[in-house]
Parts: structure tokens; C-alpha cells; sequence
């Protein structure tokens, strides 16, 4: 990432999701930037809570992730798809849409952020935002909450969105929100 940000001709604002979301937060520890706008990212707690929950939900699953150390146990079904990225309302023709384009994500670095790798956001100076689905399957508004704060501010929280914010039908608010923020960050 420090690459490509070096080679803009001018710095950017950077956006990241989830895990990216924390890629991001571990980036402004060393960097400045105009701003950041963080989606349903790894919470400043790391992900305990959301490991002990879906562990509580699915002991079977999580033995699969652990067993084969990797995460896509927690996604190779439709309905465990809906549960932990979407909300209940997805259809299924959207969510087989978007399972169809997930990868795995690395069990290194799931390990990495239950232990290490929590972000430390008082060395961080850039604005940040922090974007959050009501209903998203793997991080609580709670955990949202302390992250915004954390880094100055409130969540903005998607009605109705799950962890997919981008991806749910409400995903024109998630960009409108955005989009504010960024006209007054320039203003």
C-alpha cells in the first residue's frame, strides 16, 4: 500500500474494509493522509468478541476453520454467507452472486489480529470515519462504537446493513454518507 499511496501525485483518502479496514488503520499509524473512511472494519478491540461469538453460534464451523486453518468454513454455505456478511433479508440469488466472488481470507492473519495486530489508533492524526451496518453478522455496533470513538467521532450506521455494507441494498446510503464526509473533510 505505501508504494502505490507514494507513486499518487497527490495523497490519497483511503478506504478499507473489514480486514482491509485494518490494513488501513495500521497504515495512518505510520502515515498521514487527508482522511480514511473505514467500513465494518476490524474493531480497535481486535476480533475476540466476534471469534467467541460465532463459536457460541457454530462450534462445528469454527472446529472446520481451525482444523484446516483457513476462514472459508465461515462463508461456504448460503445461509452462513447471509448470517455473517449480509443481512437475513439478502435474497438468495444475490447472495449466490457475491459467494461466487469470495475468496479466502488468510487464517495467518486471523491469528495475527486475535493476538498482535489491534490497531493503535492514538498514533493515528488523519480524520477517520467509521462506516457500520446495523445488522452486520460479525462485528456489534458496540465494537463500532469504541472504534469511531477511538479515532474521534460516531459510527455511521447503515439501517439494515449487514457487514457487506457495500453490498446490501442500502449501499446507496453507505456511499451518500461517504460522500458527505468527504465534502466537508475538502470544505
Amino acid at each position: 500500500m505505501a508504494r502505490v499511496v507514494r507513486s499518487l501525485e497527490r495523497p490519497p483518502v483511503l478506504i478499507g474494509h473489514s480486514m482491509g479496514g485494518l490494513v488501513v488503520q495500521r497504515y495512518l499509524e505510520e502515515h498521514h493522509l487527508p482522511g480514511a473512511v473505514l467500513v465494518a472494519p476490524v474493531p480497535v478491540g481486535g476480533v475476540l468478541g466476534a471469534t467467541l461469538r460465532t463459536l457460541r453460534r457454530h462450534p462445528l464451523t469454527v472446529a472446520k476453520v481451525n482444523l484446516g486453518l483457513h476462514l472459508w468454513p465461515l462463508v461456504e454455505t448460503p445461509e452462513l454467507a447471509r448470517e455473517h456478511m449480509f443481512t437475513p433479508d439478502a435474497t438468495p440469488e444475490d447472495t449466490a452472486r457475491h459467494i461466487a466472488r469470495f475468496q479466502d481470507d488468510s487464517y495467518l492473519t486471523f491469528l495475527d489480529m486475535l493476538v498482535f495486530r489491534r490497531p493503535r489508533p492514538e498514533r493515528v492524526g488523519t480524520p477517520v470515519m467509521v462506516v457500520a451496518g446495523e445488522r452486520d453478522g460479525l462485528f456489534t455496533i458496540d465494537e463500532m462504537m469504541r472504534t469511531a470513538e477511538a479515532y474521534g467521532g460516531a459510527p455511521v450506521v447503515i439501517p439494515g446493513a449487514g457487514h457487506d455494507v457495500m453490498l446490501d441494498p442500502g449501499w446507496e446510503q453507505a456511499a451518500e454518507a461517504i460522500l458527505g464526509w468527504l465534502d466537508r473533510l475538502e470544505a
